[in-house]
């Protein structure tokens, strides 16, 4: 599939069947390997010419947009396929690949009709596309909180042991709580860890001799237990502190536990659900907001081409895509089958001609033309 278009409009002199024949001869002959389709443009309203100068100031900031929200779904559709481990799908318009949506383009009468002004149309694609875009961004904000909230906890559980969570790392026969006895969690430096256990016993008084266990160890910490009187807790804590040992505040507790777990639970079925759903979502928004772009470049063909090329509307709509070492030629091919005049006219200000600056990329040439991008 090509991924790059270019859509051009050329003035028509007798029959609009002559100059495709004659455009279908050229390309075949001088740059057989350049695909070339009809673009069908119906009669649309063309209005006033004030009408006409003024969607054109508009034309070009409006395709920006949409393009643009086009591309934004398209990169929200590979990230979630990538996260999703899921191969990469054709995007489609009603079921048809985008790359045919365009090269057999077929106006949709039914949703925008040719009779309505062309200001109409352009505003209501733009309104549309808007409110798509606006809905992407409250539906990413929400997949992206839900998947914020999993990476805190995986962070607290994957952590270094200062920072971590270690209710699944301490089971219920590693606390002592009594009366007078309680169990605390020290997290003692990897390399410090012969000093814990030639010292812990006599970082204060009531400490139960050899009740230090280690439960776990990562590439920086250990993390060990020791059972200690009540009453002198604070005090450990205090001469643990000073020796470079850090006691974790820790309450074991079950139902917590529990509650936790569930909780990571939920969140990743949450997560599932809500990516599965915006995948949907974009894939669908994806072939609206296509389909909008494509008859917003009707438009804007028929509208450029009024203005270049005057009343009535008289000129022939086509869509290709060139390679680019074709790229010279075609635009030869192009130029050959415009009047000669109206040719020299259309040059840039750099080749020395007369006009220049009308509507994007199209004041470069003596016929409309534009580059649609759709990967």
């Amino acid at each position: 599939m090509a991924s790059r278009y270019w859509v051009v409009s050329l003035p028509v002199q007798n029959s609009a069947s002559t100059l495709w024949n004659n455009l279908q001869d050229q390309i075949s002959k001088h740059s057989f390997d350049t695909p070339l389709y009809r673009f069908n443009i119906p009669n649309l309203r063309v209005g006033t010419l004030d009408s006409l100068l003024a969607l054109s100031d508009d034309l070009l900031k409006s395709n920006t947009f949409i393009e643009g929200v086009s591309h934004k779904i398209r990169r929200q559709i590979e990230e979630l396929e990538r996260v999703s481990g899921l191969e990469t799908n054709a995007l489609t318009v009603d079921g048809v690949p985008v790359d045919s949506y365009l090269t057999r383009f077929v106006w949709d009468e039914a949703k925008y009709p040719t009779m309505s002004p062309l200001r109409e149309i352009v505003d209501g694609i733009h309104t549309q596309v808007a409110k798509i875009e606006d809905d992407l961004k409250v539906r990413v904000a929400e997949y992206n909180n839900v998947r914020g909230q999993l990476n805190a906890i995986n962070r607290k559980q994957s952590g270094s042991l200062a920072v971590r969570d270690l209710s699944n790392l301490v089971k219920p026969e590693d606390i002592i709580t009594s009366e007078h006895l309680v169990t605390l969690l020290a997290v003692v430096p990897k390399y410090s860890q012969k000093d814990w256990l030639s010292s812990y016993e006599t970082l204060t008084t009531y400490v139960v001799p050899r009740s230090s266990k280690k439960l776990y160890e990562d590439n920086e910490y250990a993390l060990y237990t020791v059972t200690l009187f009540g009453r002198v807790a604070d005090n450990f804590r205090t001469s643990a502190r000073e020796r470079g040992f850090q006691v974790r505040d820790f309450e074991y507790s079950p139902e917590a536990q529990e509650s936790r777990k569930q909780e990571l639970e939920k969140l990743v079925q949450d997560q599932d659900m809500l990516r599965s759903s915006l995948l949907q979502w974009c894939y669908a928004s994806y072939g609206e907001v296509f389909s909008s772009w494509m008859h917003f470049c009707a438009v804007r063909v028929f509208a450029e081409s009024i203005l270049r090329y005057g009343l009535p509307p008289s000129f022939l709509a086509c869509v290709l895509s060139p390679s680019v070492k074709g790229e010279k030629k075609v635009r030869s091919i192009l130029e050959g089958l415009c009047d000669s005049a109206n040719s020299t006219y259309w040059k840039t200000e750099d080749e020395g001609g007369a006009m220049a600056g009308l509507g994007g990329d199209t004041d470069a040439h003596p016929y409309v033309s534009f580059t649609i991008n759709i990967a």
